[in-house]
């Protein structure tokens, strides 16, 4: 429970305020069966008007208190729990943009989302009724026990018998359904990547016609979290006909001792029926308990999910010295020096080995090699997205480790394989790389990626709203805003991960052609599949199985490489075939 004093500490007072006023409504309830008991004993054996007109005057008014007590219970339990769960949630958030691509990849979005929405829903209901039940419900049992011993002491056997059968039926119960919860949420979990694939998805399933296959499939996940959540709930709905078969056996159990004792003289009528009140109340009380219980048992479940994700180490964070605030990037020259990297600490495998490599400030690098031989790995390591194994990268003759992860990140830009915008209009995402970019900027960068004749054929213009993921655009218009975005930041590294895969060769020449002549004081890398787009670049990287096997420009590779000769004859062949 410390793990979330951060997040509750703000409504202090309105989790205080609500137990407090549900010590008052249990005081207004509990001495109601008491003052009914005289009302009969006294007033109508006596035919005492004034008296029963005294008492009903009095609980009237204590009806009052208990109603006061109540509802201002309910008002700050619901107020302190809506706010913890929103600061819970904001702190989750929080705590999920803090991580890296390595953190990001340990939980699926899916679960992620499960664990921002439901989970945090089931423990702001578990706050809300704690701060409602668990000072209420035990002080009316233990208060309600009080009172009924007064009355009887003989009676209360039938109390001390029903209470640990109730116990150990709802502890029984508890044990068996725990662990369903967690299972249950897992269900779930796979339930919203069901539905977040295929709505992602969508035109894919469309055009490949797919749609039964999708339907049956998450028809499979969503039987899965029904059969569980049966399962779930048919174990814990048992407390309830348990509770009433002992409530109503126990109510049975003194209505025949008591009334025996009545006839016998030994108990007045008006203190049996308000025993017969408080024996309620103390089951009820009971009942209130197990709902609590049971509402703590999944919420358990849920706790643990959420704490993983607030308990994760960000594996990738400033590590600086005190000196590093006043490192920026000013020239941009890059180099690997001895560079190794795995994905996970704990595996043998390398997806890097022994990189070294130079970039000159302002150089144009072209990676080029097999799928899968990690160039996106290697690239992905300058801005710190992930962290190299062994070895170091430097920039500006500095380590990248020791630049503030801000400066670092401000002063590269990232195009990244797949096409990434948000919802909102062109202007909003390409503003993304300069919040405080001019009409004029924006513009030039559009021009630079090739993008500002598409945007204003728009009858909107650069005020066209886009759909979530830019799902109204094109591949190439979405990759040619992705581009102008990155170029709007002029980041002094510039990093673009095949990120022209979906435009023709003319259009890609002519972005090419811009990052030369706009941008020649960039340090850019270009991951590329077309040899003919990078021809005329600083530099060729050739990678094969993360090793670095050879580096040059065009023509010295032509001649010397022979996988460099066998790459580009097989592309030439493949675009003759298709001529």
């Amino acid at each position: 429970m410390k793990r979330y004093f951060p997040f509750i500490k703000k409504y202090r007072s309105a989790m205080i305020l609500g137990p407090l006023l549900a010590i008052i409504d249990v005081f207004g309830e509990i001495v109601q069966p008491m003052l009914m008991s005289d009302i009969v004993d006294i007033g109508i054996r006596n035919q005492d008007t004034h008296y029963i007109l005294k008492m009903g005057a009095l609980m009237i008014g204590l009806s009052i208190v208990a109603i006061v007590g109540g509802v201002g219970n309910v008002y700050f339990s619901s107020k302190s729990s809506v706010g913890f769960a929103s600061e819970l949630r904001q702190g989750l958030f929080k705590k999920i943009q803090e991580f890296s691509f390595s953190n990001i990849d340990t939980f699926s979005s899916a679960s992620l989302v499960t664990r921002l929405t439901n989970d945090i829903n089931t423990l702001q209901q578990v706050v809300m009724m704690s701060l409602r039940l668990l000072i209420r419900a035990p002080l009316m049992l233990v208060c309600a026990v009080i009172f009924a011993l007064q009355i009887n002491k003989e009676l209360t056997i039938i109390i001390a018998v029903a209470i640990p059968v109730l116990s150990f039926a709802i502890f029984f119960i508890m044990k068996k359904g725990i662990p369903y919860f967690t299972k249950m949420q897992q269900k779930l979990d796979r339930v919203n990547a069901a539905i977040q694939e295929n709505l992602t998805n969508i035109r894919v399933v469309k055009s490949f016609v797919r749609s039964d296959f999708e339907e049956e499939k998450f028809s499979v996940a969503n039987r899965d979290l029904m059969d569980m959540s049966v399962k779930a709930s048919t174990i814990v709905v048992l407390i309830m006909p348990v509770m009433m078969l002992i409530m109503n056996v126990s109510i049975v159990a003194v209505v025949w001792f008591g009334g025996n004792k009545v006839m016998k003289g030994d108990l007045q009528v008006g203190q049996l029926m308000s025993f017969i009140s408080y024996i309620t109340q103390i089951l009820i009380a009971l009942m209130l308990l197990s709902m609590t219980i049971m509402m703590f048992s999944r919420a358990s479940a849920s706790s643990k999910r959420i704490l993983e994700v607030l308990d994760t180490d960000v594996d990738i964070k400033d590590t600086f010295t005190a000196n590093a605030e006043n490192f920026h990037i000013k020239k941009g020259g890059v180099e690997f020096r001895d560079v190794c990297f795995k994905y996970k600490s704990e595996s043998d495998f390398f997806v890097l080995k022994d990189i070294n490599l130079k970039a000159a400030p302002g150089e144009l690098i072209a990676i080029i090699g097999a799928t899968g031989s990690a160039k996106t790995s290697l690239v992905q390591l300058i801005p710190r997205l992930y962290d190299v194994t062994e070895g170091e990268i430097l920039i500006d003759g500095i380590d990248v480790r020791n630049y503030s992860l801000k400066h670092l990140r401000e002063a590269t830009a990232t195009v990244l394989q797949k096409n990434v915008l948000f919802s909102g209009t062109i202007k909003s995402n390409l503003k993304w790389g300069k919040p405080d970019a001019s009409d004029e900027e924006i513009i030039a960068a559009a021009k630079d990626a090739q993008a500002h004749d598409f945007i204003i054929s728009f009858p909107q213009q650069y005020e066209t709203l886009l759909g979530q993921g830019g799902v109204n655009l094109s591949g190439g218009q979405q990759q040619r805003l992705c581009i102008a975005r990155a170029l709007l930041k002029q980041p002094v590294i510039l990093i673009l991960d095949d990120s022209t895969s979906a435009v023709d060769t003319a259009t890609e020449a002519k972005i090419r052609t811009a990052l030369q002549e706009n941008h020649n004081n960039t340090t850019t890398f270009i991951i590329a599949q077309r040899i003919s787009s990078i021809e005329t670049v600083d530099r060729i990287v050739i990678l094969d199985d993360g090793r670095i096997i050879g580096v040059g420009t065009h023509d010295e590779l032509i001649k010397t490489n022979a996988v460099y000769q066998e790459i580009y004859q097989s592309q030439q062949q493949n675009e003759a075939i298709a001529s």
